[in-house]
């Protein structure tokens, strides 16, 4: 296995934040808070799947990104795999509605479970090709594939783009560490060796990642970040919370601290 290293560093020791600098989108301020919600022109109950990227925008998981894509950003992903500034982005970052009555300029508010997480300041609002985006980010049209049916029956008409302004995070069944959190705990000027898988851990991919430390371009202090995905499944996938509880036995059973 080969695998691929950055000898570009930060202060901190850690390779710097895709774009150069991880975003946080959470106002602290409670003033301004207050302000912003008061300013809200409309209210939009989030799906489980918006509320995971809004989360994602607000922690600076999706960095460069201040907020969803416009569409000019939105066309140049689906044509291109990059935004308009050039960025690498495999899909669009998109908001979707069947509010019809959104206008460009106003200020939406975004609850979830009773939360309010976020503003979204509306710049960008438009009806996409929807056949033309599954064709070129999934290689179908089939309503077979579970991404594609989703892009289909899940999401609304409209595509709203525009800049958030996070108010509080999702509470959630497990605890999710931010980038900046999981940065911080990262060592110094060595080596990490990522793993991001979205199923339980089995023998295999605990042998493959435990081996990549013994690598020929790894350096010898190096550690595995084992990174595991937590947002909707599909209908047969094991449940985010079930695969967060593996992730704790297998913590619990090992003792290499690597």
């Amino acid at each position: 296995m080969e695998l691929q290293k950055d000898s570009k560093r930060d202060s901190m020791g850690l390779i710097p934040p895709y774009g150069g600098q991880l975003k946080d989108l959470i106002i602290r301020d409670e003033s301004q808070k207050l302000e912003l919600i008061s300013k809200a022109s409309h209210e939009i109950v989030c799906s489980e799947r918006n509320a995971c990227d809004v989360e994602l925008l607000m922690i600076g998981a999706f960095s460069p990104l201040e907020g969803f894509m416009d569409e000019e950003n939105y066309k140049s992903v689906i044509q291109n795999h990059r935004d308009a500034s050039g960025f690498l982005f495999g899909l669009p970052i998109v908001f979707d509605s069947n509010n019809d009555k959104i206008k460009v300029g106003e200020k939406i508010l975004l609850t979830y479970k009773k939360q309010k997480i976020a503003i979204l300041e509306v710049s960008s609002k438009w009806e996409p090709d929807k056949s033309s985006e599954a064709k070129f980010c999934y290689g179908t049209n089939s309503l077979d594939h579970p991404a594609v049916k989703m892009i289909f029956n899940e999401r609304g008409r409209f595509y709203i783009g525009g800049k958030i302004y996070g108010i509080e995070l999702p509470i959630r069944d497990f605890p999710c560490k931010t980038p900046r959190e999981v940065r911080a705990s990262l060592p110094s000027n060595f080596d990490v060796v990522a793993f991001q898988c979205r199923n339980p851990i089995h023998r295999a991919h605990y042998e493959l990642f435990t081996n990549a430390l013994l690598s020929n371009n790894v350096s010898s202090n190096s550690v595995v970040l084992v990174h595991p995905t937590c947002g909707p499944t599909q209908q047969d996938d094991i449940p985010g919370k079930v695969r967060y509880l593996t992730y704790r036995e297998l913590e619990k059973e090992i003792s290499n601290e690597r």
